[in-house]
């Protein structure tokens, strides 16, 4: 089974935030082991680096990156992934790339905490707890 995993999901686990962490570290964790494949779009990497940017020195970063790399896949982003975008033209572009995103790597599912940004995809969208009680492993 292939998920896109959004960056909120990536950021409840790297912060702690409660009281998501426990449901995002468990999609992590059935990443890591492989029982599904999480696809991370390089452009949220971007926007993680960008919204911890006074936490992260460029070392820090690049171990982030490094542990990230080795639990997700990272799928660089595609002329066609924005064009596709603009076309929907919906008013939160980066969402719209995600979703293109999502289409192209043929992922089932989009694991976010922001369900109401992707009510327009044609790639269903659950929260980390919605997924987790829907899936059967």
């Amino acid at each position: 089974m292939k998920v896109l995993i959004d960056a909120n999901i990536i950021l409840d686990v790297l912060q702690k935030r409660e009281p998501h962490y426990r449901s995002s570290s468990l999609v992590w964790k059935l990443c890591e082991t492989r029982k599904i494949t999480g696809y991370v779009s390089v452009l949220t990497f971007m926007n993680i680096v960008y919204i911890l940017r006074k936490e992260l020195t460029p070392d820090r970063i690049k171990e982030v990156f490094n542990s990230l790399s080795m639990i997700f896949s990272f799928e660089d982003l595609t002329e066609s992934d924005i064009r596709s975008a603009l076309i929907m033209g919906l008013s939160d572009f980066e969402d719209s790339v995600q979703m293109q995103t999502a289409y192209r790597v043929g992922a089932e599912f989009i694991i976010t905490r922001n369900i109401k940004d992707f009510l327009k995809s044609s790639i269903p969208a659950y929260s980390p707890l919605e997924f987790l009680e829907r899936i059967d492993l």
